[in-house]
């Protein structure tokens, strides 16, 4: 137990160290004119996109889905689970307010996603349960741990899988959200707390321009 509780915070530090070298870069990397703008709504652009692996999942209606299937519209994507205490229905809370106030031509260009991070218990059942407290429009994601936690290493977005034998188990992981674009790319995140004044108004712009 101590040796695989080990190499799980050896895992998440490898993906916090692979975010901070992001973050440098972009923070070290020409800025378009735009940058101040995005930066103060929380989004933060990679500086190359990074491609995704085709990884399979199952929707909260119970329907295959491949990555692959994300092309076409842009996708934000929210790492967490149903049984979480706070975080997670703050930033769901959060994300109804934001896609609520976005134009309606922005709406049709975006899926919001919640990728359980806890498939032991979130099964399409319970996804779906849960995402009626906030909003129609959201996809409930699980699928098998090994393709939940590749997704998320890629998207840069880590978690520390629960201890699934012990009752009441909680998941750490983090707020942010991960940010692909039509093309099916991983184009960097938005950043915790959710700064919905400014989101309403940069996400549009972001989308606009891929």
């Amino acid at each position: 137990m101590k040796t695989k509780a080990l190499g799980l915070w050896v895992a998440l530090l490898v993906l916090i160290l692979g975010v901070g070298m992001s973050l440098y870069q972009v923070l070290n990397s020409p800025r378009p004119p735009e940058y101040a703008d995005q930066l103060a709504a929380g989004i933060v652009l990679l500086p190359q996109r990074r491609e995704i692996p085709n990884l399979s999942f199952i929707t909260h209606q119970q329907q295959p889905l491949q990555t692959a299937d994300l092309k076409g519209h842009w996708s934000l994507v929210f790492f967490g689970y149903s049984f979480c205490p706070d975080i997670c229905p703050t930033t769901l809370s959060d994300l109804r307010r934001l896609y609520q106030q976005l134009p309606q031509a922005t709406r049709e260009q975006l899926r919001v996603f919640l990728v359980t991070v806890d498939p032991q218990r979130d099964t399409p059942e319970q996804l779906e349960g849960y995402l009626k407290y906030f909003s129609p429009d959201f996809t409930g994601l699980t699928g098998d741990l090994a393709d939940i936690q590749r997704l998320s290493a890629v998207l840069g977005i880590p978690f520390i899988p629960g201890d699934t034998g012990k009752p009441g188990y909680t998941v750490d992981h983090s707020a942010n959200l991960a940010l692909i674009d039509p093309e099916g790319y991983a184009r960097g995140f938005v950043r915790a707390p959710i700064r919905l004044e400014p989101l309403v108004k940069q996400l549009p712009t972001l989308m606009s321009h891929p």
